[in-house]
């Protein structure tokens, strides 16, 4: 198979692999064909008011300062004597759209959506608004719209503001809520001289929605304990009141009105959400007006979080529910149909009404859900064959039946408690039913995935023992056994189509499926070189042959391990200082082993330091660049003196580096101090910013290809692109790597100066080594996409955009990685070893750990845990992938250069 065929055909498979996660374990669990289902008996309230203040954290709401005061005294006042209260938990990913998706629709969205940008909508829906007679909703263009489209005719209507008002560098972003409060209060002031609007805000089951963005915003730009924060809880506190008065004045106070007021998410200490910490996830709910019970008097209660006694609220009774649960307590309230894909559970303890209310109420909440189990079972059944396919047991069709007819026979007997209790236990199995026909093929698919993995892992291992060894001799299989080979597998194949077929299976399991068998396929056509290796490994000894196991299989899971705790790249790192130490360099070459563990030292801190929580440190950032431009002056000076610069242009090149490094230091001050007097991204600097960034892409290209000199290059062109994405110690991070690779390539030179060739294959062991190390230089980096933080792509944008955010801060962790790609390129080269068989080692290392993520995958247990899982193999099969790309760019940019017009082009090599 030849270089780029193998390289196709590679990142194919990766793909494939990268994209049954999803499939196997995050596909939509949404279904349609259910019938709508609402309460037979009249709503307490004929209208309903949704507030959702975007990042509003719990303890921020409800906590109370130093004085005993707190930031929303009409909400305070409120839980205190009109309405219920408790906590919201949300789940993982803690962003607006899956947050207002479970609010609105009452179901949690899979991770496809993640891929629309939270904005579209990468399924079809039931919500509160489709349901509702008519929906008006105010607020942020990212929201608003995707609950406008879902919905069936021509009902739902909204009020947006300009993207470009997202601003995280404005003045002041509670301006965005002061928006949305004077354009309902200018709405509501219009309807009295428009007799349409009038009458249809006078009719039943309306809904009016108030999505309040500042906090979010503020929080992101300043953090969730900056007065910029509190300041806008006053203002949506005040806001909240000024309209519930209007609305109530507007309806002549009728009682007919219920109000609610919650938050899609949270928002971490240092100005970030998405993931599962209790500051994400814990969202405050206060819920009041027509049909809302009032504050219920305990005297003692308890909750794991202890924060009741913190916020002097224990004497009264908090209630808790989960975030998808809000969905049927606006339906219940206002008699619409619970929505189609709703899983949440009816909190009826929030509900004022009779318990004749709240068993109808309950009995048509555990119907809706009943009715997505049947659909979903019915599909499983049909695609599965009859002998093959086993039933969820405890909800049979007769069971089915059997919880229904008691539970109306409850109700009719006016026993409202046991008919709750049941339907209770209704609902619960039918989730379960739900999870259990949603998970069905997961064993199948999940074992196919395996056997591809570990057939793709085999043959990368074989390509390297083939081609790169002495072992082995090329042996070319006898024709005939090749003819049976192929039409074996080609049987094999056409079995396993044949019972997909025969099952209607998508597309997908096919592909999942199949996948295995060509590369099976390929193992199998080397099965000489297999026996070839049998018969050379059963000739070692048998410890040697354990021991080498044991420390492949040791390294690979300390390696495992460092995803979980990152003080292993550490303990790596400390190790990989002390080699010179045991090999001659020491005595050959002791400045540059002292240079090596020095680096390695210092390189070895970064895991040890704090990747979120960590305040803005931009003096350290300017100090990065200073530092920068003291050694480009070094180099300067040092080749000058020893003429390595054939011409002028190559000399203008270094000269406008470290130009464009001194710009982006001062752009990053710069813009830094606009933001923090609330001046706004200066267009200057976003100017600077992109020319710098695109620059850095073609100045490595224009400098000579002397070894040192491209690599110089190379790094001071990213280095002012990395600046301008940094906001703290992460700035140093890209000179100490590169110090440590220039002292690795010196190392090699050293050795091949000393030894000569003959050193070649004890390079290779070293060579393996620092191949596992590279695996753990990028981990080094990978955890900023898990904690982003839009600071870092300030100098570029502040405006919400967030595919633009998401790239930048991809080429924030790539350039290191880009870094150590062209190092290694130029070790291949000074230690003329074989640049394909490293990177096939490094490959096969990343392959294995990408296997055990793939098995420790959870959609189930803390939402932190399921989240973290994700990223992990996520980002191994990412970076797997990427380091395929990334093994052809290194030898562009160390190689090609690009000439001036009317200039004399130098090649070296």
């Amino acid at each position: 198979m030849g270089i780029p065929v193998f390289i196709l055909a590679g990142l194919l498979v990766h793909c494939v692999f990268l994209v049954s996660i999803f499939d196997i374990y995050f596909s939509s669990p949404l279904v349609h064909g259910m019938t709508p289902h609402q309460t037979p008996l009249p709503p307490p309230a004929k209208r309903l008011v949704l507030f959702v203040a975007d990042g509003l954290r719990a303890d921020s709401l409800y906590e109370l300062d130093s004085n005993n005061t707190s930031l929303a005294p009409f909400l305070r006042g409120i839980l205190e004597n009109n309405g219920s209260w408790g906590i919201s938990h949300t789940r993982v990913p803690t962003e607006s759209r899956p947050g207002h998706v479970a609010l609105i629709a009452g179901f949690y969205e899979d991770v496809s959506a993640v891929a629309k940008g939270w904005k579209e909508n990468p399924v079809e829906f039931d919500s509160v608004f489709n349901e509702s007679k008519h929906t008006w909703s105010w607020g942020s263009p990212d929201i608003l719209p995707m609950f406008a489209k879902g919905a069936t005719g021509d009902h739902v209507y909204t009020f947006c503001y300009t993207a470009e008002s997202e601003d995280f560098g404005a003045e002041d972003a509670a301006k965005l809520d002061t928006w949305v409060f004077d354009h309902v209060k200018s709405f509501f002031n219009s309807s009295r001289s428009n007799q349409t609007l009038f009458s249809a805000l006078n009719e039943e089951k309306v809904v009016l929605f108030l999505h309040l963005l500042g906090i979010d915003t503020n929080g992101h730009a300043h953090r969730p304990n900056s007065r910029e924060y509190k300041e806008n809880i006053k203002i949506v506190d005040k806001g909240v009141e000024e309209i519930t008065s209007m609305i109530d004045n507007f309806y002549g106070n009728d009682g007919k009105t219920a109000f609610i007021l919650t938050s899609d998410h949270g928002m971490t200490d240092w100005g970030s959400h998405g993931a599962g910490h209790p500051s994400e996830t814990l969202t405050p709910l206060i819920v009041w007006g027509a049909g809302v019970n009032y504050p219920q008097k305990v005297t003692s209660q308890f909750f794991e979080d202890n924060f009741l006694k913190e916020w002097k609220l224990e004497n009264l009774k908090r209630l808790d529910v989960n975030q998808a649960d809000i969905a049927p307590l606006m339906a219940s309230l206002i008699g619409v149909p619970f929505p189609l894909n709703s899983v949440g559970t009816l909190p009826l303890e929030y509900l004022n009404n009779s318990a004749h209310f709240k068993a109808e109420s309950m009995f048509t909440n555990a119907i809706q859900i009943l009715e997505q189990f049947k659909v979903k079972m019915s599909q499983k059944k049909e695609t599965t064959l009859s002998f093959l396919f086993t039933p969820f047991k405890p909800l049979s069709d007769s069971e089915q039946i059997n919880f229904l007819k008691k539970a109306r026979l409850y109700i009719q007997q006016q026993k409202y408690d046991e008919a709750v209790s049941l339907c209770k236990t209704l609902i619960n199995l039918a989730l379960e039913g739900l999870s259990y026909y949603h998970t069905y093929d997961r064993l199948f698919l999940g074992l196919s995935i395996a056997v591809g993995f570990v057939g793709w892992t085999t043959y990368v291992i074989l390509v390297i023992i083939k081609t790169h060894t002495s072992l082995t001799k090329t042996v070319q299989a006898k024709n005939k056994e090749s003819t049976v080979l192929f039409y074996g597998f080609a049987f094999v194949g056409m079995i396993i189509a044949f019972f997909l077929l025969i099952q209607t299976c998508p597309w997908t399991y096919y592909v999942y499926c199949l996948l295995p068998v060509p590369v099976w396929y390929a193992v199998a056509r080397e099965i000489p070189v297999i026996q070839d290796l049998a018969a050379n490994l059963l000739s070692l000894r048998v410890d040697q042959s354990i021991g080498f196991l044991l420390v492949c299989v040791l390294g690979i899971e300390i390696l495992v391990f460092s995803f979980f705790y990152r003080s292993a790249l550490t303990v790596g790192l400390l190790v990989f200082a002390g080699w010179p130490v045991m090999t001659q360099l020491w005595v050959q070459a002791k400045t540059t082993a002292l240079i090596w563990t020095l680096l390695c030292v210092l390189l070895a801190i970064f895991p040890l330091m704090p990747v979120v929580g960590r305040e803005a440190n931009i003096p350290l950032v300017i100090a990065s660049g200073l530092l920068t431009l003291l050694i480009s002056c070094f180099s300067l000076a040092s080749r000058k003196s020893e003429n390595q610069y054939r011409n002028n242009q190559d000399l203008k090149v270094h000269v406008y580096q470290m130009l464009s490094v001194a710009l982006s230091t001062y752009v990053v001050s710069s813009t830094h101090d606009s933001l923090k007097n609330k001046q706004g991204l200066p267009l200057l600097n976003q100017v600077i910013s992109w020319l710098t960034l695109v620059s850095s892409l073609v100045l490595p290209l224009l400098s000579p290809t002397f070894l040192f000199q491209r690599l110089f290059s190379i790094l001071l062109s990213l280095m002012s692109t990395y600046l301008l994405l940094s906001t703290g110690y992460e700035a140093l991070f890209p000179l100490v790597l590169s110090g440590l690779m220039f002292v690795w390539i010196n190392m090699e030179q050293e050795a091949l100066q000393h030894y000569g060739l003959s050193l070649k294959p004890k390079l290779a062991g070293f060579d393996f080594a620092c191949a596992t190390d590279i695996t753990q230089f990028r981990q080094l980096h990978l955890d900023d996409v898990r904690s982003f933080d839009p600071a870092s792509v300030y100098c570029f944008l502040t405006v919400f955009s967030p595919f633009m955010m998401g790239g930048l801060l991809v080429l924030k962790v790539v350039i290191p990685f880009v870094l150590v790609s062209c190092a290694f390129e130029a070790v291949q080269v000074t230690a003329q070893l074989s640049s394909k068989s490293l990177f096939l080692i490094v490959l096969v290392i990343s392959d294995i750990m990408a296997l055990h993520f793939f098995f420790l995958v959870k959609d189930y247990g803390s939402w932190l845990d399921i989240g973290t899982s994700i990223s992990h193999y996520v980002l191994v099969m990412s970076l797997t992938i990427f380091m395929m790309l990334m093994n052809g760019l290194a030898q562009l940019l160390t190689t090609k250069r690009l000439g001036l017009p009317r200039r004399t082009k130098h090649h070296s090599t």
